[in-house]
Parts: C-alpha cells; sequence; structure tokens
C-alpha cells in the first residue's frame, strides 16, 4: 500500500522554478494554482527568502541563496545566480528525494532542463513573455534576423518577419540588439532562452491563443507549443477558483485601503491610472515632463512614484495637484484596474502589466521603456488597438503637450469609443481563453492528463 501511494504522488508531483524577480514569480505561481486546482502535487521552489508567496493549493520550498540577496547590480545578480543555482537545484532535487515527474522552469534558464534530465524529470519551459518578443528572439537564433547596424538603429529601419506586422527597430525589444548596452547578462539571458528549448518536453507561454493568433499558429508549425494565460487571479476572470483573488506575492506594500477609498470617491472612468513598474525609471526632467502634463489635464490621477523616484519630482507638485492626484510608493495594481473609476491605464507595457489591462478591459496609454516593452507597446496601439503610444520629441522626451494629447485621444478624443470596444473585446477572449473548455484550460488540461496517466 505504501509503494503504491510513493507511485501514486510521485506520478501526481510538479515542481516549480521561477526566476527570482516578482514579474517572473507572478505569472508562474499563477499557473501552478491551476495545475493543483486540477489535482496535482505542485511545489514552488523559490531562491529568495525576501520574496515567500502565499498560496494555501502549493508547497513552498527555497534554495538558500543568501549570497545573490548581497547585489542590486542586475548582471551581477544573473552571473551569481547562474553560477551558483544550478548545482543547488540539484542538491534540493536530491536531498529531498521528491522523485517529481516534471519540473516546469522558466526559460531564461535553459540550464535547468539538464538538471532535470540528470534526475529523471521531464522538462517544461515556460515562457514568461508574450510569443511575438519569443519570436524576435527566435529568429535571432535562427540567423533570420540580424543585429541591426548602427545605421539602421538610427534611421529607424523597417523589419518584416513571418506573422508579424512591419516593426520599426525602436519596435524590437531593446535586449533584441542592445548586446553592448547597460545589461551585457541580461542580454546573454534573453537569447539563452533557445538554446536548449527543442529538447524540453513542454513549451508554455503566459498568452492566449486569440491575443496573437497568426504568430502562435507560425510557431506552433515549427515545434509544440502551449498557451496557458492570461495567468492572472482567477476572481478577476473565470472565477473558477475561488480564493484566488491575489498573486499573494508582494514586493512592496501596497497602499490597497487608501487607493481604494479614494477612487470610490471618484466618477466612472475619470482617473487616469500611472504606474511603470518595479524596476523601470525616469529620468528627472521626463518626469518633471509627466508631472506637469497630468497637472495640465485637469483629470485626477492615481500615480504609482516608488520612494526612490519621489527626489526626480517638481518641488512644489504634490502640494498643488493634491486634489486631483493621489501619489502612493506602490499600488494593489488589480484592484485599481478593475475599478469601475479608472478610464485609462499609462503603463511602461511589462507583460504582466499590459496582460493584466487586456484582461480587466482597461485602455492603454504606452510609455515603454526596455527589455519587451517596446514591442507590447506596438502591438497594444497598431494591432490589438486598445491604446495609443506616446511618442518622443527629437531629444527622446515624451513633453508635457504629448502627455496631454495622449490623455485627451484615450479618454475623450474621436478614438476613445473604439479603443474602448476593443479593450471589451479582449477582456471577454481573454476569460473564455481561462474559462473550462477555452484554449489555455485545454491546453492545462492536456498537461495534467498527461502527467497523470503514466
Amino acid at each position: 500500500m505504501e509503494k503504491q501511494q510513493q507511485k501514486h504522488d510521485e506520478v501526481h508531483h510538479v515542481l516549480v522554478l521561477p526566476f527570482p524577480i516578482q514579474g517572473h514569480i507572478n505569472p508562474m505561481l499563477q499557473f501552478s494554482k491551476r495545475l493543483a486546482s486540477k489535482g496535482l502535487k505542485v511545489t514552488l521552489v523559490t531562491t529568495s527568502k525576501s520574496m515567500q508567496p502565499s498560496a494555501s493549493s502549493i508547497d513552498f520550498q527555497s534554495i538558500d541563496f543568501q549570497e545573490g540577496e548581497a547585489t542590486t547590480n542586475i548582471d551581477e545578480f544573473i552571473r551569481l545566480y547562474e553560477s551558483l543555482i544550478p548545482e543547488r537545484l540539484a542538491q534540493f532535487i536530491e536531498k529531498h528525494q521528491h522523485r517529481a515527474k516534471v519540473l516546469v522552469y522558466d526559460s531564461g534558464m535553459p540550464w535547468a532542463l539538464e538538471v532535470a534530465k540528470r534526475f529523471g524529470l521531464q522538462g517544461a519551459s515556460f515562457f514568461t513573455q508574450c510569443w511575438a518578443v519569443n519570436a524576435i528572439f527566435y529568429h535571432l537564433k535562427l540567423g533570420t534576423l540580424s543585429m541591426p547596424s548602427e545605421e539602421q538603429i538610427r534611421t529607424n529601419a523597417v523589419v518584416s518577419l513571418p506573422s508579424m506586422p512591419e516593426l520599426e527597430i525602436s519596435d524590437l525589444p531593446s535586449t533584441a540588439y542592445d548586446k553592448s548596452g547597460s545589461y551585457p547578462a541580461l542580454w546573454n539571458l534573453m537569447r539563452s532562452q533557445f538554446s536548449n528549448f527543442q529538447e524540453a518536453d513542454w513549451t508554455f507561454c503566459n498568452t492566449y491563443d486569440k491575443l496573437e493568433h497568426e504568430i502562435i499558429k507560425w510557431l506552433a508549425s515549427k515545434w509544440p507549443i502551449k498557451t496557458i494565460g492570461p495567468t492572472i487571479p482567477s476572481m478577476y476572470l473565470d472565477k473558477r477558483l475561488k480564493d484566488d483573488d491575489d498573486y499573494g506575492l508582494h514586493l512592496f506594500e501596497p497602499y490597497t485601503d487608501l487607493c481604494i477609498k479614494w477612487l470610490n470617491s471618484k466618477e466612472t472612468g475619470s482617473v487616469i491610472y500611472v504606474a511603470f513598474g518595479s524596476i523601470a525609471g525616469l529620468t528627472e526632467q521626463q518626469m518633471g515632463e509627466l508631472a506637469m502634463g497630468l497637472k495640465s489635464t485637469n483629470r485626477h490621477f492615481l500615480w504609482v512614484v516608488r520612494d526612490t523616484e519621489q527626489n526626480k519630482l517638481p518641488g512644489n507638485f504634490i502640494g498643488e495637484t493634491s486634489e486631483k492626484g493621489l501619489l502612493v510608493s506602490w499600488s494593489p495594481q488589480l484592484d485599481v484596474l478593475s475599478h469601475r473609476a479608472v478610464g485609462c491605464f499609462m503603463t511602461h507595457c511589462g507583460w504582466n502589466s499590459t496582460l493584466e489591462a487586456l484582461s480587466l478591459g482597461v485602455p492603454m496609454i504606452a510609455m515603454p521603456q526596455w527589455t519587451d516593452q517596446p514591442t507590447n507597446a506596438k502591438f497594444v496601439a497598431d494591432v490589438w488597438e486598445v491604446g495609443i503610444r506616446v511618442k518622443k520629441d527629437g531629444n527622446g522626451i515624451i513633453t508635457k503637450e504629448e502627455i496631454q494629447r495622449c490623455v485627451r485621444e484615450v479618454m475623450e478624443g474621436d478614438r476613445s469609443l473604439d479603443i474602448k470596444r476593443n479593450s471589451g473585446k479582449w477582456k471577454k477572449l481573454a476569460i473564455d481563453a481561462i474559462d473550462e473548455g477555452g484554449s489555455s484550460d485545454k491546453n492545462i488540461e492536456e498537461f495534467v492528463a498527461k502527467i497523470t496517466c503514466n
């Protein structure tokens, strides 16, 4: 009897290893909740004691990585992580005798597949970015897209790729061509996602079929891929996981009561929500233009400004806008985006934030900074048509006049009705994808069935 129970646990057990930053942990944590809801035993392995999620359906275990907490430099962190964690993961699996069936790992850690195979586990690569971005890196890997020349970058040349809209160089992820930039280790990490992906048993991506249909169709003709998104808490989508109303992980303490009480006092669709994620930083000049732009719209705004960024604000800005604006260092973003008072979302277009806005039907003002954000912004404005993208002046600055223009166009201009209508369409399709019988739900069901049938 004990042997039968042990065999049952082995077959149904999945390990999940996310890259230890919030934007990568959140989607893999949500995927883990979906797997657990369908009967699998799921252990999420973290490598940061300061980021311990909470979810009663999942077992959380940590690998000691105290050295990584001593550096805030992205490149140093990545190099240290890749030098230490592969062997520590192997030691963890061997020590705990998990005998799991599958290791689901962040696609930026292709070495995890080798560790999985060493212990007889299947490997599942999990791409946290959209397939449009993944396809660009795939073409770079194949050589069907070359590194742009300085002349192409200067002239913002047009790039044509199968199944994709025409892209200008400025629409490409910065990490697709900026090898000599500030973060070479990050560049290498992005490119390494495709080093051995064809050897993985499963390939998952945090998107949904209808959102990127042509790209998915083209990529699926090359290798098996499965969409399993959008990976946001169930209570904001299909509502089938009754206790799943939060990611269960916050990098900073959100000002939930303050934000919601403030929003409750505002009219429907009247508030501009502004947030640029946990990493992106604006110059002091750009912060000043954005501040003056928001002020001059004469609209209510909720602006998330991290503590480390607040010294870049104009000295009298907070006092002069106290009747119109609320500034917080962090917010409960899902609660804010789903609030009736929010009329548009000014965003850096990180993929998680973009998916949240799409899933909740919120029009966007796209203000991308780096990495995958320019590509996401291109699709927001020109493919899904759920917002507009800001334009920089000749000095690379987004002026206060441009901020005013974008707010007017999204919230009251001629295009605003079409943008709102499209936002509602993609919201419905997001819910359909993850709901019972939807494309993402079927892909998750297929994975679970394959795990449990052996």
